[in-house]
């Protein structure tokens, strides 16, 4: 793949949903997300591919086999198709790759095949799964979860976005149907493998001489709403003694949960808050913070969690509020299918294996579907921010490595 054939396609997309901070606001079923959408259709018309929107507001692209499948009997589901693919919508003022880079990189994979002459033996999709970052939503890989029956649609299409706007009333807006939202078996039982190509999340790779690695595990995560409440009361004519502050409480939880990640060999973030009244002269009535935690393995998770509440009641009851922990989404411990994981390192010539602490449609999918994930190289390291990087090359060489795990995989 020449890396300025990867570039052209690039900015097609690049400027879309672009924010003054360099970073990218591209909420799902929003005008930046339906305008993507739209592209998505235009390459699949542009190269004769199969188009198909599913249930859940998943997208697909198909490459149907030109003759009779041949059935390779070492493959898993040797009937079924190979899928690839990732996500357009971002976290706020999130960066350019994440997502974006595995759906057009399946599309010059698709190219790159087509070019060489080869002739698939089973269908090659490109997908792009709806709400993968939770960043309007709040519940991170809704449409892979959809999919895959790990959340009731019936909570599905109450979830609100920041202005009160429910999923179900966001879709109607964009002409998509929520009353069809639901799990969707027979379309994972037509999956022989997914392959989801990503930008490295961290610096791993900088300096090595691979530019894409293969995934081995991710790491259990999930989000919990912790809510503090106290007495709203007046800044300035209440004694110290006699408030009820929930913001005491909270500054107390973001350094408790630092702690403990550190104790225990894991990670936890408090990055959004939400105060009520939220005024410079008031003492706040309640503020709404969200944790991100993630670890190495279930237990290591579990010892966060159970020691950031103990930390945190405990303050609680010295500054007279209450607090309150409420699971918004758990993931579990994912180890990729091993076998389909070294068949594509050994494709890559021995591409180095990594594991990541970020969570994906493929840790989703891999409940119901061999799995498995390839890594581009990212030099700043930076993730979820206007510094993600990877050049043109890297990008390139990513494609090439989609195109070859694709050939050994379906043709």
């Amino acid at each position: 793949m020449d890396a300025d054939e990867f570039r052209r396609l690039w900015n097609e997309i690049e400027p879309v949903g672009r924010a003054e901070s360099g970073g990218y606001l591209r909420y799902s079923w929003t005008e930046p997300d339906l305008d993507l959408r739209t592209w998505f259709h235009t390459q699949s018309k542009r190269r004769g591919l199969r188009y198909e929107e599913d249930r859940n507001g998943n997208l697909y692209a198909w490459w149907d086999p030109e003759k009779e499948q041949v059935v390779d009997p070492d493959a898993p589901h040797p009937h079924g198709a190979v899928l690839t693919g990732s996500h357009f919508d971002s976290v706020p003022h999130g960066g350019a790759y994440d997502g974006p880079l595995g759906i057009v990189s399946g599309f010059l994979a698709v190219d790159q095949l087509r070019a060489d002459g080869a002739i698939p033996k089973r269908a090659i999709g490109v997908a792009a799964f709806t709400e993968e970052e939770g960043g309007r939503f709040g519940v991170p890989c809704l449409g892979s979860r959809l999919m895959a029956g790990v959340i009731d649609p019936d909570r599905a299409r109450m979830l609100t976005d920041p202005d009160g706007v429910t999923l179900a009333e966001a879709m109607s807006s964009a002409g998509a149907e929520p009353d069809l939202l639901g799990p969707d078996p027979e379309r994972l039982e037509r999956l022989a493998a997914f392959i989801e190509l990503h930008i490295e999340q961290g610096r791993t790779l900088d300096g090595s001489e691979s530019p894409v690695a293969v995934a081995s595990a991710i790491w259990p995560h999930g989000r919990w709403r912790v809510t503090f409440t106290g007495e709203a009361d007046h800044a300035g004519t209440t004694r110290l003694p006699d408030r009820r502050d929930p913001m005491l409480t909270f500054a107390f939880a973001v350094l408790a949960a630092r702690k403990e990640a550190r104790l225990a060999g894991g990670v936890a973030t408090i990055g959004r808050v939400e105060v009520e009244p939220n005024a410079t002269n008031a003492i706040a009535s309640q503020v709404t913070a969200w944790l991100d935690a993630r670890a190495p393995d279930d237990a290591v998770l579990g010892e966060i969690l159970t020691g950031f509440e103990s930390k945190v009641s405990e303050r609680a009851g010295r500054d007279g509020t209450s607090v309150a922990i409420e699971a918004e989404s758990e993931t579990p411990i994912v180890e990729f299918d091993a076998s389909l994981r070294d068949r594509i390192a050994a494709i890559l010539g021995g591409a180095p294996v990594l594991p990541t602490a970020a969570g994906h449609d493929a840790g989703v999918l891999s409940a119901h579907v061999p799995t498995a994930m390839l890594f581009v190289r990212n030099p700043t390291g930076v993730s979820h921010a206007p510094g993600e990087a990877a050049s043109d090359a890297d990008c390139a060489g990513g494609v090439d490595a989609l195109a070859a795990v694709l050939r050994d995989l379906a043709c």
